[in-house]
């Protein structure tokens, strides 16, 4: 009942906030002013994902409006683990009760950027849903710029769909996939097509990554399989405010708290499924070991995931585990993509590794992977974590991986290059969006190329340009 209660309440604070912009003729954006927009994610709690897919928002967002025309704020629930993140933008505290931060912090700004992979899925929790919906909600009917950037949309409980269909038909939607597009559209919500946002990203050089592989006991020969665990049996992430308290009276339900009042799926059966995934990738990547004599490495994408990597890593007999609590985001891709092949149930482990043609598989637990190897062409390396054979089946994706390596290498190379379309085609619509918002507002005039409307691409992106570019 707290996830209702909790959307209840900032749907309450939106209808609020409207009332009281309609009372004060209120005031918008003026020419000659910076552009105060606030970039929401749900940032600070190391998933890396998030935080490269927001860091590239940023990036992209000054190339294409204009740095000096900018003023940017990224929301964090930690400001130690953001540091040194998001550019010269201000960081302000997210807290884990976040409805009054909505009401007090969107109207400081003259727009919102949603920028959480799943801003209208409840997959993994509704609360960051409801964040999601409540800051693009609070800017749309003050009048102020609304845009999901790079988003999916997927199931939703009856009153976030509501919400989404009140308070989000003057906003803008670019998602990832056509799906969402349609699901966003029958609720009445304007969405184009995009794509996700951690293309562009350039992590540390591969120097830092095999030194810390050479660290973790490497050989400089043998070929690297990153295993990017996480445990899919424990999503999605409710609020429990009796849960709550007998926690904090009895020190029940420890097992199963995330953070604050909310806490994870439990109980025998996700226990028996969680094992039964554990048990199936430790036999897959040992049999690949026998085989090829390959080094495979944890990775924890998500601070969260670094429990299933210790996990994995002793039933292995003890590989090395590189978790996002130990690496930032820079030093983590780094890592990934010294690797030669990778099996993932994280969506940017393997987004993150494709810029450096790591040939990668999946085991997936929703829409996001999925609709990834279908792009790629490559549905054979995909997988389901609830899939009761999944054992045998990721055996043989192991050794077909290994085997295909230079052809997956090279389906990855195209699709990054057409993503990388689809990213700048996101800012063209953002631009247009801003100018219809603010008509007034300084937007660059002439011709310009497709690739003026991505962050400042590396070299290592203009190489594979060069060579899939057809």
């Amino acid at each position: 009942m707290m996830d209702e209660v909790l959307e209840l309440w900032v749907g309450g604070l939106i209808e609020l906030a409207g009332l009281k912009w309609r009372l004060s003729a209120g005031r918008n954006w003026t020419p000659g002013e910076k552009l105060k927009l606030l970039v929401v994610a749900y940032n600070g709690a190391r998933n890396t994902g998030e935080d490269v897919r927001v860091e590239e928002i940023v990036r992209q967002v000054r190339r294409v409006l204009g740095e000096k025309n900018l003023a940017l704020t990224v929301p964090t629930i930690d400001f130690d683990l953001t540091r040194g993140y998001f550019g010269d933008a201000a960081q302000v505290k997210l807290p884990y009760i976040f409805p009054p931060f909505l009401s007090s912090e969107v109207p400081r700004h003259d727009g919102v950027i949603a920028c959480l992979g799943p801003t209208f899925s409840a997959t993994f929790a509704s609360a960051v849903t409801t964040l999601m919906v409540g800051a693009m909600g609070i800017a749309s009917v003050r009048n102020k710029l609304a845009v999901a950037y790079g988003v999916e949309a997927g199931r939703m409980d009856g009153i976030l769909t509501a919400m989404c269909g009140r308070f989000c038909a003057d906003s803008l939607a670019i998602t990832r996939n056509e799906n969402s597009r349609s699901i966003l559209r029958e609720l009445g919500v304007p969405t184009e097509l995009g794509t996700d946002t951690a293309w562009t990203f350039e992590p540390h050089g591969p120097e830092y990554g095999n030194k810390a592989l050479r660290d973790a006991g490497w050989d400089g020969k043998r070929p690297v399989i990153a295993v990017c665990p996480n445990n899919p049996f424990r999503w999605p992430v409710r609020a429990s405010l009796a849960k709550g308290l007998a926690r904090a009276l009895t020190g029940a339900f420890r097992e199963s708290h995330y953070r604050s009042i909310y806490f994870y799926n439990s109980g025998p059966k996700a226990l028996a499924n969680y094992q039964r995934y554990l048990n199936a990738f430790a036999k897959a990547v040992d049999a690949l070991r026998q085989q090829h004599q390959v080094f495979p490495i944890m990775v924890a994408m998500e601070r969260l995931d670094a429990g299933s990597c210790e996990d994995l890593s002793r039933l292995l007999g003890g590989t090395p585990v590189f978790t996002s609590a130990q690496y930032d985001m820079y030093q983590l891709v780094s890592i990934l993509r010294s690797c030669q092949l990778m099996v993932s149930s994280r969506f940017h482990g393997i987004v993150t590794s494709m810029p450096g043609l790591v040939a990668s598989a999946g085991v997936t637990m929703d829409e996001r992977i999925r609709n990834l190897m279908h792009e790629r062409g490559q549905a054979h390396l995909l997988l389901e974590a609830n899939d009761p054979e999944l054992e045998p089946k990721l055996t043989v994706v192991l050794e077909t991986l290994f085997r295909e390596r230079e052809a997956v290498r090279d389906a990855i190379g195209r699709t990054v290059v057409k993503n990388l379309k689809a990213m700048a085609r996101m800012g063209t619509y953002f631009e247009e969006h801003v100018q219809k918002r603010y008509p007034d507002f300084p937007i660059r005039s002439g011709l310009r190329s497709w690739e003026e409307y991505l962050p400042p691409l590396t070299p290592g992106l203009r190489s594979l340009l060069e060579r899939y570019d057809s």
